[in-house]
């Protein structure tokens, strides 16, 4: 049951958690987005989501994600 409960506070927990701001893990810009073809990053799962960056054009499954402090 401990389990069970502590599952179900992690979840609280992410449905709750604060929007965060994305960007490319090459050039640092904001102008990156889930990318529009239907490939998908074979060696990172079926589920992983691919991201393209505007600025430099990198393709891939990684991003940097950066949390808005509470304060």
């Amino acid at each position: 049951m401990k389990l069970l409960r502590d599952i179900r506070e992690v979840f609280k927990t992410l449905n709750h958690r604060a929007t965060s701001k994305i960007y490319c893990p090459r050039c640092g810009s904001a102008e990156i987005h889930p990318s529009r073809n239907l490939d998908y990053a074979p060696n990172y799962g079926l589920a992983s989501k691919k991201y393209a960056c505007e600025k430099c054009g990198y393709d891939g499954p990684i991003v940097m994600e950066l949390e808005k402090e509470e304060g």
